[in-house]
């Protein structure tokens, strides 16, 4: 039994160590965010799914996005959110890592993604 509790333990301890680095961001924090224009939202779904429907005023991320210093603000520890699918997916982990090479210091991340954020009732905006 002490074998198991130490191998759980274990465990546990290495699943923090490898916990995402960027702290989660409710919609409700969100829209206030945007709503005071005090954010930049990234949308890593990539171009089509944009195009489709983001977040209103959410930035469009490729993975080889270059333009991404171009759209955020010169403040490093500005607010910058990133998002993708939904809690599953793992894509706002490129674009909140760019955001963070680049310096910012204020990354955060929708885990209830674009799905939440539809689910929740928001508007999404359309464009290309």
């Amino acid at each position: 039994m002490k074998k198991l509790i130490a191998v759980a333990a274990t465990l546990v301890i290495a699943a923090s160590a490898y916990a995402d680095d960027y702290p989660d961001i409710s919609i409700e924090d969100l829209k206030k965010a945007i709503d005071a224009k005090q954010v930049v939202v990234i949308d890593a779904n990539g171009t089509e799914k944009w195009e489709a429907g983001h977040i209103p005023g959410a930035v469009n991320f490729d993975a080889n996005n270059e333009k991404l210093a171009s759209v955020l603000p010169k403040e490093k520890d500005a607010l910058v959110v990133a998002y993708c699918g939904g809690p599953k997916c793992k894509a706002y982990k490129k674009a909140a890592k760019a955001a963070k090479e680049l310096g910012y210091t204020n990354v955060k991340h929708l885990s209830a993604g674009i799905s939440g954020w539809k689910k929740a009732g928001e508007t999404v905006e359309k464009g290309s």
